[in-house]
């Protein structure tokens, strides 16, 4: 005996929002404004990682001239 098929519930589609496209804009307007701030906070991230390899470059350059034997 086979059993009955299932119906598949959805809920139901609702018309389109007249605000919708109101809405639409100031999302774009404000991942712009993300996006931008994002650029910023990178190339401070990046300056600053520069500037930490470097100091751990001459932290280990020392490090090594004071590991070495005096002549």
């Amino acid at each position: 005996m086979s059993a009955p098929r299932r119906r598949i519930v959805r809920p139901p589609t609702q018309p389109p929002d007249p605000n919708n496209h109101v809405r639409v804009q100031k999302l774009r307007v404000r991942l712009e404004c993300e996006r931008a701030a994002l650029l910023r906070w990178q190339a401070r991230l990046k300056r600053a990682f520069n500037t930490v390899q470097k100091t751990q470059a001459r932290i280990t350059r020392l490090e090594r001239q004071l590991a070495r034997p005096d002549p």
